[in-house]
C-alpha cells in the first residue's frame, strides 16, 4: 500500500528540512552561477521560474525521485486512458479528452467518446454562429445580444474567468452576464436594464438540480415572463441548458433541442472544456474557444511525455509539496499582475481546495500530513497595499505564484513597465529582505520567502488555455503523491444535503445555537 510519508524520498527531504533549516534562498544563487536557467522552464508561451524557492539541489533531487516512487506515471495513464480513477464515484477522469485535438481514440467502458465529444462542440459552433449571425432570433423577432450564465462553482467560475480575461477578444456587441450568488440584489442588478426579447439564458448544472442554480433559473425565468409579452412556450427562443439531465431541464420548460450534453466524467472544476464552455463560445467565437482547447493540449501533451525533471506541471508540484509539507506552510497566494486576471485566485482557490483539501486517502484511510493549502489572492498592485505587508513581516510563510503577461497593451507602456519591475521587485524583496541597522527594528523584514514567477508572453486564448491546464495538472500531481482523491467534493455535498433539509428538521433536532439562528431567520418569512 502506497503511503508518501513511507518512501525513502520523503523520508529523506524531512531530514534535509532539518539540514537546511537555516539555509538562505540567496545563497543558493550563489552556489548555483546558472541557477536561473537550471530552475526554470518554459512550455506554450507559459515560462515557470522556481528559482526562488528554498529548494538546494539536493532536495530537488529527492524531489524528483518522491514523484517517481509516487504511482504518477501510472495514474497519469490511466486518466489519459479513460480508466476509473475516480474511485469513489466510479467515474473516469476525461477533462483532457475534451480537448484531444489529435482525435486519437479515448477509450471509456469500451466505446470511443471522441465522436461524442466532436458532436458537441459542433453544437457548440452552429449555435454560436446562429446567434451571431443574428439567424437565431427572440420570440418578438429581435437580435440576441445579452447572454447570462445562470450557474455556481465550476459552471460558472471557469467561464467567468475566460471571459473576462480574454475580454479583448469578444464579439462586437455581445454582453455577457454572470449569475451564481442566491443574493437576490445579485441578480436583480444584473437584469435590470436588460431587454428580455434580446436575452439569452443559459441554466449549468451538471444535475441540473443544483440548490443555488435552480433557485435564480425559477426567479430569472419569472422575470422573464413578468417583463415581456412572452407566452410560457417562447422561453425556448431564450433559454437553454448544460446538462446531464435532459429530463429535468425539460420539465423546466427547456426544449430537447436546447439542452447541450454534458457527461459524468466531466468534474465541475474542470468543466470550462465542456459544453459548460457555451458562454465562452458566445463571447469569444468558437475559434477562440478551439484555440483555448489547443494550447490545454499543448501542455496535456507535455505532461504525459516529458521527463519528471523537465515537467512544468510536475515542477510546480512539486515545489508546492516541498513549501506544504516540509516547509511548513498551510496557505499558498496566488497575485496576477494582470488586471483581466482577477479572476484566478477564485477559479485555482475551487480547482486546488476542492480537489485536495482531504484527510482521506483513495481507501478511505485517514493520512498523517498536510494536503492542499489555503488557496488566496488577488492582483498585485492591489495587493501590494493591502496584505502585502504581512507577507513580508508576518508570522507565517505563505509561498506565492506571481503571474504576468509580458506583451501588455502598447497604449501604456508606463504602465506596462511599472506592473512587471514592481512584480519583479516583490519577488525578489520577499527573497532577500531587509535589514534595519536602528534598535527599533520596526523596518527588519526577513526574507527568504519562497515565491514563482509566471510569465506569459502574450495573453490569447491559446497561452489562457495552456496556464489553465498547466494548474490542473499540478493540482492532480500533488494528488496523486498524497494519495487522495483529487476527483470527488464529499465535503461540498455534505453542505448541500444538510441545506436542502434544514427546515424540515424539527427544532429538537437541530443544535441550541442554530435552533435559535433559524427561529430568528423564520420570522422574517
Amino acid at each position: 500500500m502506497y503511503s508518501p510519508d513511507k518512501t525513502p524520498a520523503w523520508l529523506a527531504l524531512e531530514k534535509l528540512a532539518i539540514q537546511n533549516k537555516n539555509d538562505r534562498i540567496v545563497e543558493y544563487f550563489s552556489k548555483q552561477p546558472f541557477r536561473f536557467s537550471e530552475m526554470s522552464i518554459k512550455k506554450s508561451g507559459v515560462l515557470l521560474d522556481y528559482s526562488k524557492n528554498k529548494i538546494s539541489t539536493d532536495v530537488f533531487a529527492q524531489l524528483l525521485k518522491l514523484a517517481d516512487s509516487s504511482p504518477l506515471h501510472e495514474r497519469r495513464a490511466q486518466m489519459y486512458a479513460g480508466c476509473r480513477i475516480n474511485l469513489s464515484e466510479e467515474r473516469a477522469v476525461l477533462h483532457t479528452a475534451l480537448r484531444n485535438r489529435s482525435q486519437q481514440p479515448v477509450m471509456v467502458d469500451e466505446r470511443d467518446v471522441m465522436p461524442k465529444i466532436s458532436a458537441a462542440l459542433e453544437r457548440l459552433k452552429c449555435f454560436s454562429e446562429a446567434i451571431h449571425k443574428g439567424e437565431w432570433l427572440g420570440f418578438s423577432g429581435k437580435k440576441i445580444t445579452n447572454v447570462v450564465n445562470i450557474g455556481i462553482g465550476g459552471s460558472d467560475l471557469g467561464p467567468k474567468l475566460v471571459c473576462n480575461a480574454l475580454a479583448a477578444f469578444k464579439i462586437p456587441d455581445m454582453k455577457l452576464f454572470f449569475v451564481s450568488s442566491v443574493d437576490g440584489a445579485h441578480h436583480q442588478d444584473i437584469l435590470q436594464g436588460l431587454d428580455p426579447a434580446q436575452t439569452l439564458f443559459i441554466i449549468s448544472s451538471k444535475s441540473f438540480g443544483t440548490q443555488e442554480t435552480m433557485l435564480n433559473a425559477h426567479s430569472v425565468k419569472k422575470w422573464f415572463l413578468a417583463n415581456s409579452n412572452a407566452e410560457s412556450t417562447d422561453i425556448k427562443q431564450h433559454f437553454v441548458a448544460v446538462t446531464a439531465n435532459s429530463k429535468a431541464a425539460n420539465e423546466f420548460g427547456i426544449a430537447t433541442e436546447n439542452v447541450f450534453e454534458f457527461w459524468d466524467w466531466i468534474g465541475g472544476r474542470y468543466s470550462l472544456w465542456s459544453s459548460i464552455g457555451l458562454p465562452i463560445v458566445l463571447s469569444l467565437g468558437y475559434e477562440n474557444f478551439v484555440q483555448l482547447l489547443e494550447g490545454a493540449h499543448e501542455i496535456d501533451q507535455h505532461f504525459l511525455e516529458a521527463p519528471t525533471a523537465e515537467n512544468l506541471p510536475v515542477l510546480l508540484a512539486l515545489v508546492g509539496i516541498w513549501n506544504i509539507n516540509f516547509q511548513g506552510a498551510q496557505s499558498h497566494a496566488v497575485i496576477p499582475y494582470n488586471e483581466v486576471l482577477r479572476d484566478l485566485p477564485g477559479f485555482l482557490q475551487q480547482l486546488d481546495m476542492e480537489s485536495n483539501g482531504k484527510t482521506i486517502n483513495r481507501l478511505g484511510e485517514k493520512v498523517s500530513y498536510n494536503t492542499s493549502p489555503i488557496v488566496w489572492g488577488q492582483t498585485g498592485s492591489n495587493g501590494q497595499h493591502a496584505f502585502f505587508q504581512s507577507l513580508h513581516q508576518g508570522s507565517n510563510i505563505v509561498p506565492v505564484d506571481f503571474i504576468a503577461t509580458l506583451e501588455q497593451p502598447l497604449e501604456t507602456p508606463e504602465h506596462n513597465k511599472s506592473l512587471l519591475t514592481n512584480m519583479l521587485a516583490q519577488a525578489e524583496a520577499f527573497m532577500l529582505g531587509s535589514k534595519d541597522d536602528s534598535q527599533s527594528n520596526f523596518n527588519n523584514c526577513p526574507g527568504n520567502r519562497p515565491s514563482n514567477v509566471l510569465l506569459i508572453d502574450k495573453l490569447s486564448p491559446k497561452t489562457l488555455g495552456a496556464l489553465i491546464a498547466v494548474y490542473e495538472h499540478k493540482v492532480f500531481v500533488q494528488g496523486v503523491i498524497w494519495n487522495v482523491n483529487s476527483f470527488d467534493q464529499w465535503g461540498v455535498q455534505l453542505g448541500k444535503k444538510l441545506s436542502a433539509r434544514i427546515n424540515d428538521l424539527k427544532h429538537a433536532e437541530h443544535d441550541d445555537s442554530t435552533a435559535n439562528l433559524l427561529n430568528l431567520v423564520q420570522r422574517y418569512f
